[in-house]
């Protein structure tokens, strides 16, 4: 990812076209230009100079090509594809690589001059004049810049000119008006496009400003909002800004959208409050414009659990026990304020480099989280008791039954889930519809997870996940706390430790990026 797309614009003239995500999606779009460009060149060189004389010979039809059409083509066929392949390099400069679009209009320009000037009696219009009008909206720029750009690519045309009559007769005046001021009238035409793209990049970036955020890059898109890369607009600290669409504050048809507004205002309160080290930190919290809700969170240096499974398949018993113990310390704080996650799931599970730690969790996306009945009852109101929210294969039973009272022990059944992904890389159940997984968590026993995997499990952690997985909530461990200290009593082949933690990632991931944010985020809130 490019550092600089993640710096707000400064709104200073040519400097503040477009935020920079949508640089971003110029440029590569300016690369796919420039590769359609070099095909167009290339089948031109092939047409006039293989095709045409090979199906006429002896007609003269593969004179209509000047004697350095080979050159010009091969020369703006390299410069394409390097253009293209600079737009594709994952460092790109986005603005550089559009101000380097107006130098390749003006290279392009001057191919097509050279080509239709050379050719005998070629005294009409060219090319040039369309590319002009055309390349603002393909490659936006200052309005400034594309005038000067387009102004330089106009007298490509008469300088062709000159160059093809090597100091035979300028053609006459109005013949040199008609075939040249088409270009330029075109220069100023295409000021008008680069105003209202200019104008439009303003406006797009005063509607991303929420608070004292602004929003960058997208990261993820989920069921309930997206997520961007943030930046304070004061401080350097980076940021992550989950947006909450306004179709989502009503849970169901017929929800009052204040009701639900006031129960995220709530919740959002509640967990700020929280803190936890191992609690993704929420930094803002407030309404957008067009009625939706933003949440402003840390950015993470890792991957969800979810990847670190598919990536690197189950983790030993040690490892699992050292992840989850910090899970718990997480959940049980939360459980103390009175709220329920209830979407614990592998996505929602973030192990992290922070500072000179590693395998550090971070359990993120308490977006559904909900009031147990330790609540007050005013705050109670604030929830929707008769939805059912969260991830199928994760689910406890008494949320797919849609049982009042939800308690913590909810929470407990779904870290269960999580700790048989861990040791095994199976869910719990499968079955090929939501609505069948949801019955088996209801109606079937698990398959101890020992008989799931090659993997070394204890019989201590053997009963631990199973006893999290009982159907009865009573038979659960009955805290997050009284889980932490079952999982540090059960037995492991070889302990976990943080210098284990900080040597597997060395080993495997010795470069995190921010970038392994994105795929868990994404799954993370489709909830």
């Amino acid at each position: 990812m490019n550092p600089a797309a993640a710096v707000p614009p400064t709104g200073r003239g040519d400097e503040a076209v477009l935020p920079p995500d949508l640089l971003a999606e110029c440029s590569r779009r300016l690369g796919i230009a420039a590769l359609v460009w070099g095909g167009v060149w290339a089948a031109a060189f092939l047409v006039n100079v293989v095709a045409l004389p090979a199906l006429f010979p002896g007609s003269g039809a593969g004179r209509a090509w000047p004697w350095p059409g080979t050159a010009i083509a091969a020369g703006c066929v390299l410069v394409s594809l390097g253009l293209y392949r600079y737009t594709r390099r994952p460092r790109c400069d986005t603005r550089l690589s559009l101000d380097l679009g107006l130098g390749y209009e003006i290279v392009l320009a001057l191919g097509i001059a050279l080509v239709t000037r050379w050719s005998p009696g070629a005294t009409g219009s060219s090319w040039i004049a369309g590319l002009i009008l055309v390349h603002p909206a393909i490659v936006p720029n200052a309005p400034a810049k594309t005038l000067l750009a387009g102004m330089v690519a106009a007298t490509m045309d008469p300088l062709g000119a000159a160059l093809a009559a090597s100091g035979g007769a300028a053609p006459p005046v109005p013949v040199a008006f008609g075939m040249f001021f088409p270009n330029y009238l075109a220069a100023v035409l295409s000021v008008l496009p680069a105003h209202l793209i200019s104008r439009l990049g303003r406006e797009i970036s005063r509607a991303r400003e929420l608070g004292s955020y602004w929003l960058g890059d997208l990261l993820a898109r989920g069921g309930m909002g997206d997520v961007y890369r943030a930046q304070h607009r004061l401080l350097a600290r980076p940021a992550a800004i989950k947006l909450i669409r306004p179709e989502a504050l009503a849970w169901r048809r017929g929800s009052d959208r204040r009701l639900s507004l006031q129960r995220f205002r709530t919740e959002a309160q509640v967990v700020a409050t929280l803190s936890s080290p191992h609690t993704i930190a929420l930094y803002d919290f407030g309404p957008t414009g067009d009625g939706g809700l933003y949440y402003v969170m840390e950015l993470l240096n890792g991957l969800g659990l979810d990847a670190l499974i598919a990536r690197f398949g189950p983790l030993p018993a040690g490892r699992v026990v050292y992840l989850l113990r910090q899970v718990c310390l997480s959940i049980g704080e939360a459980h103390a304020a009175g709220l329920i996650h209830r979407d614990l799931k592998p996505a929602n599970i973030f192990v992290c480099r922070v500072g000179l730690e590693a395998d550090f969790v971070k359990v993120l996306d308490f977006g559904l989280v909900k009031a147990d009945s330790t609540i007050t009852p005013e705050d109670a109101l604030a929830t929707d008791p008769d939805i059912v929210v969260g991830t199928p294969a994760f689910m406890a039973p008494e949320l797919v039954l849609g049982e009042r009272g939800i308690d913590a022990r909810a929470d407990i059944y779904a870290l269960g889930c999580v700790a048989y992904w861990l040791l095994t890389g199976h869910l719990v159940f499968e079955a090929d519809s939501a609505r069948k997984l949801m019955v088996e968590h209801v109606r079937s026993e698990p398959v101890p997870p020992s008989r799931r995997t090659e993997l070394a499990i204890s019989p201590s952690l053997d009963a631990l996940v199973l006893a999290c997985l009982a159907k009865d909530r009573a038979a659960r461990p009955a805290s997050a706390p009284d889980l932490a200290r079952l999982l540090a009593e059960c037995e492991v082949a070889e302990p976990w430790t943080p210098e284990h933690g900080v040597r597997w990632w060395d080993r495997h991931l010795p470069t995190a990026r921010v970038a392994g944010v994105i795929t868990g985020a994404s799954d993370a809130m489709g909830g």
